[in-house]
């Protein structure tokens, strides 16, 4: 029997009993949809988590204190700090695999100014860090070096800060008070959104370094250092090179431990990406179940079809039928069952996918590859959960066939 005769009879055949037809297919729809939505769900949560992080900067390496021990207890991370703003200089003029340096100095306190006062962080940052951060102002200047040189009292805002205190003029040239000492504000940070661990990256004023250390903070070390490496390809070697700089700035002997730590952005993207491709998998690998549940649903239906249609095989196998074309035939219903049920399933996928994407925050990025892959799944499960119920149709006896009532 020709492909297209075998086709057209399969068609037919599923035709005849177009609701019994629906509701077996029924698992192969869920089976797919889920299987291709779930996983679109975790891709998507992963790219969301890697597009936060890439927002945190450019090539970036981030240096921070190490801990201390007393009577062999750890005091925890940042407990031994020993870095200064003198190792952002040597680092920017030593390390040949790095473009930006900037020190980060933490600091906050109530801010009042225009209609209000809010409550935020204020870090001291070099003219290098939006550089580094990959990040634009909206509207104004940023502060110079003549003004770290200084400790002017200039600051920058984050776009939070200006919707809270000024939310109907312009801030730039107006003046805040940030934990009672007077500030003018030169210039606004364009949007950025939330970091990778769900904080507000606009709720910030950046001023110069000096001026929070020296002004806000009081003492001389800082909290961190950011470090843009000359590309990602340099990252490995711009990190050794940060290590041995500061080594020697801190005057580390040989075997001795470290008093800092270098963490890169690769470090924090598999970190932060391994339970979201744990999800994944664990979601995709549920949904797969209902696909091997459909598959039975088309075997137990093929089943009954086959004694439903003994008598007409028995027909086709006394005037010349092979029991190769019974096989072919029932096997070719099975898997357009199945393919049909995977092409409505991806329809469905789609469909859900657009709909979680505009009404919800949840972000699906649908892989190609998992579609093309479910629909062969779907192919697969056809042939397998197929071949039996084709097979005892393919070994009736003519007569008991004919006898069959």
């Amino acid at each position: 029997m020709k492909w297209n005769r075998i086709q057209k009879i399969a068609f037919k055949s599923i035709l005849k009993n177009k609701m019994r037809s629906i509701l077996t297919s029924l698992g192969i729809i869920i089976g797919v949809c889920s299987v291709i939505v779930m996983v679109a769900v975790g891709q998507g949560s992963q790219a969301r988590i890697e597009e936060q992080i890439n927002s945190l900067g450019t090539n970036l390496l981030m240096v921070f204190p190490s801990h201390s021990r007393m009577g062999g207890v750890s005091r925890g991370a940042g407990s031994f700090n020993m870095m200064k703003l003198s190792d952002c200089d040597k680092i920017l003029q030593q390390a040949t695999h790095v473009m930006y340096v900037s020190p980060v100095i933490r600091s906050g306190g109530q801010i009042i100014g225009g209609t209000g006062n809010w409550s935020t962080s204020i870090y001291g940052v070099s003219t290098q860090y939006l550089a580094i951060k990959d990040w634009d102002l909206a509207n104004g200047n940023f502060f110079t070096e003549k003004d770290i040189k200084a400790k002017k009292k200039v600051a920058v805002l984050g776009q939070t800060i200006v919707d809270q205190l000024f939310p109907d003029s312009d801030p730039v040239g107006q003046k805040i008070r940030i934990r009672n000492t007077p500030f003018i504000v030169i210039g606004v940070l364009a949007k950025k959104g939330q970091s990778g661990m769900g904080q507000d990256q606009d709720d910030v004023i950046l001023a110069p370094s000096t001026t929070v250390l020296y002004r806000l903070k009081g003492g001389d070390r800082i909290d961190m250092i950011y470090v843009s490496a000359t590309s990602i390809n340099e990252m490995d070697l711009a990190q050794t090179e940060v290590e041995e700089i500061l080594r020697k700035e801190h005057k580390i002997d040989y075997g001795e431990d470290d008093d800092f730590m270098v963490r890169t952005q690769t470090e924090i993207t598999e970190m932060a990406s391994a339970t979201s491709k744990t999800l994944t998998l664990l979601l995709g690998a549920i949904a797969g179940v209902s696909l091997i549940v459909g598959g039975i649903g088309i075997m137990n239906i093929m089943l009954v079809s086959v004694t439903e249609r003994t008598r007409e095989i028995g027909i086709r196998l006394s005037i010349g039928a092979r029991s190769k074309d019974v096989l072919t035939q029932f096997l070719a219903e099975s898997i357009t069952l199945s393919l049909i049920g995977g092409l409505l399933g991806i329809l469905l996928a789609v469909g859900i996918s657009l709909f979680m994407n505009k009404f919800t925050e949840i972000n699906t990025v649908i892989n190609p590859t998992i579609v093309l892959m479910s629909v062969l799944f779907a192919g697969a499960v056809g042939v397998f959960f197929g071949y039996y119920p084709a097979r005892k149709a393919a070994n009736l006896n003519p007569i008991d066939a004919l006898r069959y009532e």
